[in-house]
Parts: C-alpha cells; sequence; structure tokens
C-alpha cells in the first residue's frame, strides 16, 4: 500500500507534466471546436461537409502518430537511465517513418470523394469534402512531425513549449477562419475552402516553433536531433516500428469506431451528422484532459520502467486512474445538468434547424454521460501500458472492443431496433466498457508483475 502522502506527491508529478499537455490537447481540440463554431453559423451543409473530412484526415492521422507514440516511452526510459543516444536515435526514426506514412496516404487524402460516396455518403457532401482535404489534406506533413516533437519534449518533461506552440496554433486558426470563412477584413469569402487554409496555415506554424526549440534550445543540443538527419539507422527504425505501429492500429481502432458512428449518422440524415459532430466535440474536450494524464503517466511509467523501479509503476498507475475517474464524475454531472446550453454553443440563433439539432445534440450528451468513466479508464490504461512498452497484446484488447463489439452494438441499437442516434452512440458505450475492462486485466496481470524490468 501506497501512503497518502506518496499518492499526493504523485498526483502533483502528474499534475506537474500532464497540465501543459492537457493545455496543448484542448488549444489543439479547440481548432476543431472553431471550425466548428464558424463553419455552423455559415451553413449546416457546410459543418457536414468537414465532419466528413476531417474524420477522414483525423483516422489517417491517428494511425501514423503510433510512430510519435512509442517515441514517448521510449526516450523517457533512455532519458532516465542516460542513454542521450538512445533518445536521438528513436526521435529521428520516428520522424523518419511519420515523413513515409504522410506520403503513402497522401493520396487517399486527394481521392476522398469517391471514397465517402462509396461508404454512402451523400455526393455532394462527398465532394464538398474532398475539396476541403485537397488543402488540409497536405497538413498530415507538419501534423505528425509535430507529433513527434511533442512527444520527444514531452518525455524530456518539457511540457510548457509543447503548450504555447499550440495556443499559437489555436490563435493563428481562429483568426483565418473568421477572415476567409466569412470574408471579413476584405478577404474573400471562401467558406470550406477557408477553413481548409486556416488548418494548414495552423499545422505548419506549429511545426516551426516546435522545430526551432528542439533544434536550438541549448539544453537539448546534446541530442542534436537533426544533425546528419538524412542518415539511416535501420536498428531504432526497426524498434521504433515495432513499437509504433501497434499503438496506430489501436488508435485506429478507437478513432475508427467515433468515425463509423459518423459515418451512421449521416446515414439517418445531415441534421443528425451535425448535431453528431457538435457533441462529438464537447466530448473530446473533456477526453483530451484524460489523454494530458494519460500521456504524463506514459511518460512517468516509462521512467519508472527505466530504472527498474516497480513500486513507482504501481504508485503512477493508481495516482493517474484515481485522476482520471474523479474528473470523469464530473463530466457527467455536467452532461446530464445542462446539454442544450453547451450544444448551443455550437449553433447560429437565427438557423431554422436549430431547435432540431439541439434536441438532437442533447439527446447524444445524455448518452455521453453514460461512458465518460469507462471513456477515462480506458486512455489512462493505454497510457500505463504504453509506458511499459506493451503495445501488442493491448491492440488485440482495443480491436475487439471497438470493432468486434462497439460497431456491431452502434448498428444494432441504432437502426435494427431503431433507436436511431442515441443507439449508435449506445454501442459507443458498450465498446468502450469493454476497452477498460480488458486493457486494466492486462496492466495489472501483465508479464512485468512477474519479469523483472530492466535495470
Amino acid at each position: 500500500m501506497h501512503s497518502p502522502n506518496a499518492l499526493a506527491r504523485e498526483a502533483r508529478a502528474l499534475a506537474v507534466l500532464g497540465l501543459p499537455l492537457i493545455g496543448g490537447h484542448l488549444a489543439q481540440i479547440a481548432m476543431h471546436i472553431t471550425d466548428t463554431v464558424m463553419l455552423g453559423w455559415y451553413s449546416v451543409e457546410a459543418l457536414a461537409a468537414v465532419v466528413l473530412g476531417a474524420t477522414a484526415f483525423f483516422v489517417l492521422f491517428i494511425v501514423g502518430s503510433g510512430f510519435a507514440w512509442a517515441v514517448m516511452p521510449m526516450v523517457a526510459a533512455a532519458n532516465a537511465s542516460g542513454a542521450d543516444t538512445e533518445v536521438r536515435r528513436a526521435t529521428r526514426m520516428a520522424l523518419w517513418l511519420s515523413l513515409a506514412f504522410g506520403a503513402a496516404v497522401m493520396p487517399a487524402l486527394w481521392f476522398a470523394g469517391p471514397l465517402l460516396r462509396a461508404l454512402g455518403q451523400d455526393a455532394g457532401l462527398a465532394e464538398a469534402a474532398q475539396a476541403y482535404l485537397r488543402i488540409a489534406g497536405w497538413g498530415i506533413f507538419p501534423a505528425l512531425v509535430v507529433m513527434v516533437l511533442k512527444s520527444f519534449l514531452a518525455a524530456l518533461e518539457r511540457t510548457a513549449v509543447v503548450f504555447w506552440a499550440t495556443v499559437a496554433g489555436a490563435g493563428l486558426n481562429a483568426l483565418l477562419n473568421w477572415v476567409l470563412i466569412f470574408g471579413n477584413w476584405g478577404a474573400p469569402e471562401l467558406g470550406i475552402t477557408g477553413a481548409a487554409i486556416a488548418t494548414l496555415a495552423t499545422q505548419v506554424l506549429t511545426l516551426a516553433i516546435c522545430g526551432l526549440y528542439a533544434a536550438a534550445h541549448p539544453a537539448l543540443g546534446r541530442y542534436a536531433l537533426f544533425v546528419r538527419f538524412w542518415r539511416p539507422d535501420w536498428g531504432a527504425f526497426g524498434a521504433v516500428f515495432r513499437l509504433g505501429w501497434p499503438i496506430g492500429l489501436t488508435s485506429l481502432a478507437e478513432s475508427g469506431l467515433f468515425a463509423a458512428s459518423a459515418l451512421m449518422m449521416g446515414w439517418i440524415g445531415t441534421r443528425e451528422l451535425a448535431a453528431h459532430g457538435i457533441a462529438l466535440e464537447i466530448v473530446s474536450a473533456i477526453f483530451m484532459v484524460h489523454l494530458g494524464l494519460s500521456n504524463a503517466a506514459t511518460v512517468r511509467a516509462g521512467q519508472a520502467h527505466g530504472v527498474g523501479d516497480r513500486a513507482m509503476l504501481r504508485l503512477v498507475a493508481l495516482t493517474g486512474l484515481g485522476l482520471v475517474l474523479g474528473i470523469a464524475l464530473l463530466t457527467v454531472a455536467l452532461f446530464l445538468a445542462a446539454p442544450g446550453p453547451l450544444i448551443g454553443l455550437f449553433l447560429d440563433p437565427a438557423d431554422p434547424a436549430r431547435p432540431e439539432i439541439l434536441a438532437i445534440g442533447a439527446s447524444l450528451l445524455a448518452v455521453a454521460a453514460l461512458f465518460q468513466l469507462a471513456d477515462a479508464g480506458q486512455v489512462m490504461a493505454l497510457g500505463l501500458l504504453r509506458g511499459v512498452q506493451d503495445t501488442r497484446v493491448p491492440m488485440i484488447h482495443a480491436s475487439v472492443s471497438y470493432w468486434l463489439v462497439g460497431i456491431p452494438a452502434s448498428y444494432l441499437l441504432g437502426f435494427t431496433l431503431g433507436w436511431g442516434g442515441p443507439g449508435i452512440w449506445a454501442g459507443l458505450a458498450l465498446g468502450l466498457a469493454l476497452a477498460f475492462g480488458l486493457l486494466s486485466l492486462r496492466f495489472w496481470r501483465g508479464p512485468w508483475r512477474a519479469v523483472p524490468l530492466p535495470a
């Protein structure tokens, strides 16, 4: 058992490391919320199209981010044991892998229209989503590189720059959206195209800030991150790939669950899809808090793993789970008490579709309240498992939970039983609950309990 003082100290350590990451994640989601709010004011059709396009982008981005997520525990463990060369090797090859992944998926972003039509989406919405992605899709390159740099910096406990870079990007995104979507300050009214330009410019700015900091900060000079960047290191390349691809597929399983729900909402109607997009933005904003703490737990667990401190590993796990589950209980109360005002923030008061979208969105948030504990617990369990560099079995658990249970349950409840949008979201809740159970069991009963951790 750990003393209350030990738990309090670990909670402070997680908070100090996690709060800038939470702020960075919230600033990141603020960009998507800004897009949703401004496009919702512009037109419901524009909002629905960008929901489709942004969902497609996010699914591919989150798969490619697996190599960036792999950097965090690898760098944390290497840094804890004083292996500066291993820090550089892992980070540099993660950059290589991320750029290669971006090149591989760019054609899918460019030709998104036919793919979306084949998935049953309205032809007009699919073409509008493709137009958005033919500009915003180029952001896959800077976005993935930024993810690697953020993981590198977070693992070295330099999270403040991650926060401020993301805040700067969010500010630029809001300004360019306001100017280019609506045609303010004498700019042309570009609608969806304006939102795409703003998104791409934001990603480039964030890359410039993080890249310059990683290359020029005196305290990071010993890692020589970009010196002879062109030279391959196939050993590190393989190590990052082996750890990263299961993380990417795990993230795909979860993001694919929500992407499939967006597709199913699109089958019901445009207003249902718009309400789904708004409700999902709200849920995602709360999820960013849990994700930031999960990232902090990954770093802390990685440090414990790197020096073989099993007691610290257990302390990190207990404290991290307690923090996210406490926050989840507060979220349940918020979603049940004030769904209407939350949804209404995203809609033009004069929009004739507002009352219907408000009603649909409020029903979705009521269901979302049911899965807050499960969502918080499963992302913390994943963070802890990544800290001990266990990614393959969690990938299987996540795939079973989200794809073999969550998606079929969403279809069954939403369409076969006729529950509509709330039924689709109830299926999400079932998938997340199963993932929480399986991933928690994996961490607490995993092989590192019997096998000594590396010294």
